[in-house]
């Protein structure tokens, strides 16, 4: 079920990182510069937060109350 969940979500993200940048520019007029930044941004903080997840998996050797979390904040309402 967990893998199921993950295919969902990884298809409704890369649907979203797809038109994410024309929104940007054609919506809100934002420059090359500012969806370049914002990409960046964006994988970097991912970055951190599997790295920094990954370290607090090996250390507490709880991997499964991690990975609803994060499903959980993922799917939060902002």
């Amino acid at each position: 079920m967990l893998g199921f969940v993950s295919l969902l979500m990884d298809v409704s993200s890369e649907m979203i990182n797809a038109l994410l940048p024309l929104y940007l520019a054609g919506g809100l007029g934002a420059s090359a510069l500012a969806i370049g930044f914002i990409e960046g941004l964006s994988v970097a903080v991912a970055t951190l937060s599997k790295f920094l997840s990954g370290v607090l998996a090996d250390v507490s050797r709880r991997a499964k109350p991690l990975a609803v979390l994060g499903y959980g904040l993922e799917r939060c309402p902002a």
